[in-house]
């Protein structure tokens, strides 16, 4: 599974490399509600579109301008939706609310940038896209840290970065209605089970499988921050195994399932196996929000809830879209 802003780059390479001339379009900023972020992007060529920048009225209404040639961004233009109520009123915006979108058309020289940003996110890296409002020019810089987005009289800078992971060790029915949420949250999602029959009986949407002992596959599949691992099993032999690894690496959130009369007992073996506090402070353990799920899609869903409550204040305090949607 690919972001979507890698499906939105992708999607531009094909077309630049067909003798196209496509249309890149940005949220840049938003006042008040915004049916999506500030960064998210919308490619355009002819008919076809891909990506998303509020999926209502306003799409509609630029995507129409596009394909009549009713916006000259041959430099990129900065285009503003909501400017009086009646506008809102028709375009479906919230009250008050305002789209400010910056639109490029891209040349074939735009391929090699756009080709770049394609490689960057494919091996999950961040880079920052710069690009100069009087002459279009951009450039694509690989960086250590997520860049939040930021536009100047003279420029455009946008960090993008890779989608979000989530890695479950453990592939029983749990794994299986998580796999269906996180999906449809936008994570790329990898399972894990040193059992191979339980693999082999897999029967919840189409994610990567892997058979093998769950401290390799972390080691060798988790190793960046933009990683979620939960352990599933209830066996202390595979889930301590994989938190001893997870809690190692630099995972943005690791989480284990259990009651807190299990948690208590695994806190103890993961001290006794040297697992510092300050580690043992990392880990969501039991998982999810306290919210008296029993059934697997309850507990899936309280586990998808806290994931996100965190992500969102994470998003809040860095204005990273990345982990905003």
């Amino acid at each position: 599974m690919q972001s979507q802003d890698q499906e939105v780059f992708e999607k531009l390479v094909e077309w630049l490399n067909s003798g196209s001339a496509p249309y890149l379009c940005t949220i840049v900023k938003a006042v008040g509600s915004s049916p999506r972020p500030v960064g998210s992007m919308l490619g355009s060529c002819g008919e076809h579109s891909i990506g998303t920048l509020s999926g209502g009225c306003v799409e509609e209404d630029l995507l129409d301008k596009l394909r009549t040639d009713a916006i000259d961004a041959s430099t990129p233009q900065l285009i503003e939706y909501g400017v009086s109520a009646e506008e809102n009123e028709r375009l479906g915006l919230p009250c008050g609310g305002r789209l400010h979108i910056l639109v490029q058309q891209l040349s074939p020289a735009s391929a090699n940038w756009v080709t770049d940003v394609v490689t960057a996110l494919r091996a999950r890296n961040s880079v920052v896209r710069t690009t100069e409002l009087s002459t279009g020019i951009t450039s694509v810089e690989v960086t250590d840290d997520y860049a939040p987005l930021s536009l100047t009289q003279n420029a455009l800078r946008q960090g993008l970065g890779p989608k979000m992971q989530m890695l479950l060790v453990g592939a029983g029915q749990l794994a299986q209605v998580l796999a269906h949420l996180a999906l449809a949250m936008d994570y790329e999602v990898i399972v894990t089970d040193t059992r191979e029959d339980v693999i082999t009986q897999w029967q919840g949407p189409d994610v990567e499988l892997l058979h093998g002992l769950p401290d390799d596959i972390i080691a060798a599949r988790s190793c960046d921050p933009k990683n979620v691992i939960v352990t599933l099993t209830h066996d202390p032999r595979i889930d301590d195994m994989a938190l001893l690894e997870a809690l190692e690496t630099p995972a943005w959130y690791v989480g284990a399932l259990g009651s807190i009369r299990t948690t208590r007992a695994r806190l103890e073996r993961l001290t006794a196996l040297g697992v510092t506090q300050a580690q043992l402070q990392r880990l969501h353990a039991p998982v999810g929000l306290d919210i008296g799920s029993k059934t697997p899609w309850e507990i899936a869903v309280a586990i998808m809830a806290e994931i996100t409550q965190l992500r969102r204040k994470t998003a809040t305090s860095t204005m990273n879209p990345e982990l905003g949607p």
